[in-house]
């Protein structure tokens, strides 16, 4: 799958990494309907720091279209909200 970062670029993903995602997307999903910030965002730097981790970046040329867009480290709590879907940031 190919993921974009907001700001940064894509990466290109395997699908089995996805069970892991979604429990850092499960937690913040937790934080932000408490309104936990601070936990948002470390939470939201763990997220985009795995998918970094765990990806293959694209060449900045490339003009894949990305089937999952994640927001930028700097994304506000309702920047992220409008984001979300009935799953989270992350399908599944």
């Amino acid at each position: 799958m190919i993921v974009r970062i907001m700001g940064e670029g894509q990466v290109k993903l395997a699908d089995s990494h996805f069970a892991e995602l979604n429990k850092l997307d499960d937690e913040l999903l937790e934080e932000m309907e408490g309104g936990d910030s601070a936990g948002f965002r470390q939470t939201l730097h763990e997220l985009l720091d795995k998918v970094r981790e765990l990806g293959d970046p694209l060449p900045d040329d490339a003009l894949e279209p990305s089937e999952l867009i994640l927001p930028s480290p700097d994304a506000t709590l309702d920047e992220v909200r409008t984001m979300l879907n009935d799953d989270g940031l992350i399908p599944g």
